[in-house]
């Protein structure tokens, strides 16, 4: 399985690990980064590749939990492909740090679904930079590795 994605798919949450798919936007970050972070989890667990597309930058990067480099059209095809689904997920041990113009969203998370039709659980820790760049906030680059 190439648990792709399921490691990018991480902005952040309240400081009280919770469902991110049902927060409220951050009260900490800036309100446009905050829509941002919850449009890119929405559009990871509905694999809407439009969205992905507006908010992951054209450089993005990510650094996925099995050790590959895969660009901004990889993540897009491994999130929007048939027999892949999110389930909505919870951030634990969550990281934020904001400056201007910048961002970090991290933690732990478990992720479960379905990948090339099979059922996967994985447990992450993931970190998601942000820019704003143009005027709009779009993921830069993700890291992600498992945990036990």
């Amino acid at each position: 399985m190439r648990f792709l994605p399921i490691l990018a798919l991480f902005a952040w949450v309240a400081i009280v690990p919770c469902s991110r798919a049902a927060t409220a936007p951050h009260p900490m970050l800036p309100p446009a980064l905050a829509k941002a972070v919850a449009a890119f989890d929405q559009a990871q667990i509905h694999g809407d590749g439009v969205a992905l597309q507006r908010l992951l930058a054209d450089d993005y990067v990510l650094f996925n939990s099995q050790g590959k480099v895969e660009n901004k059209q990889d993540f897009i095809r491994d999130y929007t492909t048939a027999g892949f689904t999110m389930k909505p997920f919870t951030v634990e041990q969550e990281v934020v740090r904001q400056w201007p113009g910048g961002a970090v969203m991290g933690g732990v998370a478990t992720l479960e679904g379905t990948s090339e039709g099979k059922p996967y659980r994985v447990r992450l820790r993931f970190a998601d930079i942000w820019g704003l760049r143009d005027g709009r906030w779009q993921v830069i680059h993700t890291s992600a590795m498992h945990m036990p």
